[in-house]
């Protein structure tokens, strides 16, 4: 995780020094790096198990999620778009209830962030199709109901992403995108599947 978190920063810091450096006399809208913020709907099942604790049934959560991100655009061809991206996000009044071996279990994500691979198809000269695959990451708490209170601790999932949308150029450094994630965090033996649907909007430099 330590590595993933450290190839994140240098790279955000390259996207902020293009971006300050760039500023082309016609600049292209998915070409060159782009900055940006998003918002949207989530939802995570988690069943089995939670790292080392057990999970009794099914626990279900929906929540409003935001973040930001940078990333840079490619053009491969007239019509062809790849490119890198990072992110960040948070949840808000994310706290999942389930059961372990009897007790209450709390499961509270604290942030996640994602490093994935863009490849997208201009339908035109404004909208763009895409499709997208990578590593995320999220960080837990749970808290188990114990004797003299809550047992608590903390742990990073590691997981995939992939994910589809459409962004569409507003003015030359102006574009919006909605788009759909899933992730999968269910590496340790357990299920912990995270859906999202979430719009954006980038400043591309």
């Amino acid at each position: 995780m330590k590595s993933a978190l450290i190839s994140i920063v240098p790279f955000a810091a390259f996207v902020a020094v293009l971006g300050a450096a760039a500023a082309p006399a016609h600049a292209e809208t998915f070409d060159g790096p782009y900055v940006g913020v998003t918002a949207g709907w989530e939802r995570s099942d988690i069943a089995d198990r939670i790292e080392a604790q057990p999970i009794t049934g099914q626990a279900s959560r929906d929540a409003v999620v935001l973040g930001g991100y940078a990333g840079y655009n490619l053009k491969a061809t007239d019509r062809i778009v790849i490119g890198a991206e990072a992110g960040f996000s948070a949840t808000v009044d994310d706290k999942t209830l389930a059961a372990s071996a009897g007790k209450s279990l709390t499961i509270d994500p604290r942030y996640s962030f994602d490093v994935s691979a863009r490849a997208g198809y201009l339908v035109n000269d404004k909208a763009l199709v895409y499709v997208r695959g990578g590593y995320a990451n999220t960080r837990v708490r749970t808290a188990l109901d114990g004797l003299t209170g809550p047992v608590t601790s903390s742990d990073n999932l590691d997981g995939w992403q992939v994910g589809g949308g459409l962004e569409y150029a507003i003015t030359d450094h102006i574009s919006a995108r909605a788009e759909y994630r899933y992730s999968d965090f269910g590496n340790n033996g357990g299920q912990y599947d995270r859906h999202q649907t979430l719009v954006g909007v980038s400043y591309n430099f």
